[in-house]
């Protein structure tokens, strides 16, 4: 095996549940680590989607959550216990944080609750996850090598139009 890749961390790609699954499993263990209450309703909660995949009727769900909970309270402990979590996981566990990341990105895609939840953490994002990612520059790049294929073109039109003809 002389050829042999060295092995590496790679993370498949995931669906919508996936990245909800590990993020929510993240944010209840924070929650036992902080001694913080988290009830069954508040996590089935972070699952809420209007437009994805749901494991039971959203209708319900909202009903019963509302009658319960306070959604601003639930929001702000959510989104402190989502920021200790990625912290926690970026000092432990750099693959999971990358997780992480990448859960938010797949959520991103779409209309989550979750996100909504991260959305008031969001002073500890990954650089990853800073306003001008990869397509920005990718996009940026591809604008200034037109601009400068256009110049050279212009100048060398320029250039022949002084000249004039050979006679």
């Amino acid at each position: 095996m002389l050829f042999q890749k060295p092995f590496t961390h790679r993370i498949a790609h995931m669906n919508d549940l996936e990245a909800k699954d590990f993020l929510v499993r993240q944010t209840v263990e924070q929650a036992a680590l902080d001694h913080v209450e988290f009830s069954d309703l508040e996590r089935r909660m972070m699952y809420f989607t209007e437009s994805g995949e749901m494991r039971e009727d959203l209708f319900e769900l909202n009903a019963t959550f509302e009658a319960e909970y306070d959604c601003t309270e639930y929001e702000s402990k959510v989104s402190k216990l989502m920021r200790h979590a990625y912290t926690r996981l970026k000092k432990e566990d750099p693959l999971a944080a990358r997780t992480w990341d990448e859960s938010i990105q797949e959520l991103s895609k779409g209309d989550h609750y979750l996100l909504v939840l991260f959305g008031n953490a969001r002073s500890d994002l990954a650089p990853s996850q800073k306003l001008f990612g990869w397509s920005f520059w990718k996009l940026l790049g591809i604008g200034i090598l037109i601009l400068v294929i256009g110049m050279v073109v212009w100048v060398v039109v320029v250039h022949n139009a002084e000249s004039g003809p050979a006679r």
